[in-house]
């Protein structure tokens, strides 16, 4: 089997694979190739806008958790027990990191690779498949959501925002958010042509952010509120790394992870789709 030829103006013929392997067109097992070319461009250019990715969440722990639940005291948190305003907004923020960190690498980055440097169009010239560079922009992504994660973690450590030791699970999961994250918005950045049509990301983003249960308990919200609420995906990631932050684990738990599995693989297989047909079709 031979990848099918790339045509149109600015393209070039793809080089063939290997026969007899299964998803040989769409695979050619090189994730790391696309991995480490990313790392050496963020390493080189992009690294302030990392660091400030990561200092906005611990700002608003700051002044929301310690500022502003200086005056609210208590909340009820997982399982009804009460606990302190910071401890509350704390994991929130944390899946907001993740989900931050994940949709400025596949989308922004994404979209200026994809429309102005033609760095995809290259890539799939050679002996990769859009797999390889879904993948690989995914990964760059989720490297980008552990490294948040990790370091936020240890932020709420040192404010004595850990409840217990099941709260290290929120790195992980953390990087479970930030997968679905990514998959779905490079996915979604592959339909858009113009800067504006970019806003629509920062659209729904916001919302997300300021109604997922992130500042304020769920039940404050009208029945028909909480439904949509619920709906969105990082309200899953707030009330994950709740839930594992005060070590409490239930049903609801599952129904948290299975929402990103089945995320992450609608997101790949939309991811890979798009390049397929924008690139070798």
């Amino acid at each position: 089997m031979s990848r099918p030829t790339i045509s149109g103006p600015g393209r070039a013929a793809a080089l063939p694979v290997p026969a007899g392997r299964p998803l040989a067109s769409l695979y050619a097992g090189n994730v790391r190739a696309v991995v480490a070319r990313g790392l050496k461009a963020t390493w080189a250019s992009n690294w302030a806008v990392m660091a400030s990715g990561f200092v906005e969440p611990v700002l608003y722990l700051v002044a929301m958790g310690i500022g502003l639940g200086s005056l609210i005291g208590t909340v009820e948190g997982p399982g009804g027990e009460q606990i302190g305003y910071a401890g509350y907004i704390a994991p929130a923020l944390l899946a907001v990191s993740a989900m931050n960190g994940a949709l400025y690498d596949s989308t922004w980055n994404v979209f200026f690779k994809l429309n102005y440097a033609r760095l995809y169009e290259g890539m799939l010239c050679t002996s990769l498949g859009p797999l390889d560079v879904a993948l690989g922009e995914i990964l760059l992504a989720l490297l980008r959501g552990a490294l948040y994660a990790t370091g936020f973690t240890a932020v709420m450590g040192a404010m004595g925002l850990i409840a217990t030791p099941w709260a290290l699970l929120m790195i992980p999961a953390a990087v479970l958010v930030a997968f679905g994250f990514a998959s779905i918005g490079m996915g979604l950045t592959s339909f858009m042509k113009t800067f504006q049509q970019m806003d629509w990301i920062t659209f729904f983003m916001l919302p997300m952010f300021l109604f997922s249960a992130t500042f304020y308990p769920l039940g404050v919200y009208p029945e028909p509120v909480q439904w949509l609420i619920q709906a969105m995906p990082l309200w899953h990631g707030v009330e994950l790394l709740r839930q594992l932050n005060a070590g409490l684990f239930t049903a609801a738990t599952g129904v948290h992870v299975l929402y990103y599995l089945v995320m992450i693989l609608l997101g790949l297989l939309l991811t890979t789709g798009r390049l397929r047909k924008l690139f070798l079709t």
